[in-house]
């Protein structure tokens, strides 16, 4: 039976025992060690235990920002269910719903549309599509209303593209509060540009590891750089590996330089170059690859 760390009693009906809390990089995280009957027995208890619960809180930490994210922080199309790939120009943010969908399944609605005479509609909630980008951004604004976390990120990049730091920076925070992880990889950035903002490098590496944690391989690759600098070697291998994994191709540099100077294994890179083309190829799609075709050609016929 548990019982209080501090005054030792059990817990019973009456009385419920809560685990040990401690600030690790801005976050509250339990240790879970020991446990207390009241906010009193932990402050009483603290001395004895600060160490070691600081100790195992950020083990549990390093527990979490180290595990292989499933996929990256963009997910999936949610039409063909593939992974959504890195470069911004292969997807496109419908504002009706706030959705990303792929080039392919884009191209696919289109090329339907136009075969069937039928009026633009988004290709996934099937509202009519914007006329015009005031329109586009009036549809937003509706979805920033209802407090959409994609939407006030958008909104937040547009405040950020017109050097509106000021009002860029709680549409981030309000963003990233709700889990979107590209506002916290934006936020990362502000804390150490200090745009609108002063500089912290805590508050920045809080964010970075944040978007790391939700699968974003700039994130990912960028607190490697920092570990680095900090001559923590091991750990900055850790991070490329994983932004390898999730097809980060800049973060195979670091590796294969790692490797010639005998810090990674050549079983680990093979691992980490099989692992990123894997990535790299469930993007792929024979409708993304009409897509691709498709502005080739409008490109070609423009020049």
């Amino acid at each position: 039976m548990m019982c209080c760390a501090a005054c030792g009693i059990t817990e019973v009906d009456e009385v419920k025992l809560k685990d040990c809390t401690a600030i690790v990089v801005l976050l509250l995280t339990a240790c879970y060690l020991v446990k207390y009957c009241s906010v009193k027995c932990q402050k009483d208890h603290r001395p004895k235990h600060k160490r070691d619960c600081k100790k195992r809180a950020a083990e549990l930490r390093d527990e979490l920002l180290f595990k292989q994210p499933e996929s990256t922080h963009l997910g999936d199309c949610p039409i063909c269910c593939l992974p959504l790939p890195f470069d911004p120009t292969k997807s496109i943010l419908m504002a009706c719903c706030c959705k990303l969908i792929c080039d392919g399944c884009d191209f696919a609605n289109q090329m339907r549309e136009m075969k069937e005479k039928l009026e633009k509609k988004c290709p996934f909630c099937r509202h009519p599509l914007p006329k015009s980008q005031e329109e586009f951004k009036r549809n937003l604004m509706k979805r920033v209303e209802v407090n959409d976390p994609v939407a006030l990120h958008q909104m937040g990049l547009y405040r950020n593209q017109e050097r509106d730091y000021e009002n860029a920076f709680p549409h981030f925070t309000k963003a990233a509060e709700m889990g979107d992880i590209l506002a916290h990889y934006n936020l990362a950035v502000m804390y150490r540009e200090g745009q609108g903002v002063k500089k912290d490098k805590e508050k920045e590496l809080h964010h970075l590891e944040q978007a790391a944690i939700g699968g974003h391989p700039y994130a990912r690759h960028n607190l490697g750089c920092v570990e680095l600098t900090n001559c923590r070697t091991d750990r900055a291998i850790k991070h490329w590996i994983i932004a390898a994994n999730l097809g980060y191709e800049h973060s195979l540099v670091p590796l294969t330089d790692a490797y010639r100077k005998g810090l990674v294994s050549k079983k680990d890179l093979a691992a980490a170059l099989r692992a990123h083309q894997a990535a790299v190829d469930a993007t792929k799609s024979p409708k993304r690859d009409e897509a691709a075709a498709d502005r080739l050609a409008k490109a070609a016929r423009q020049n």
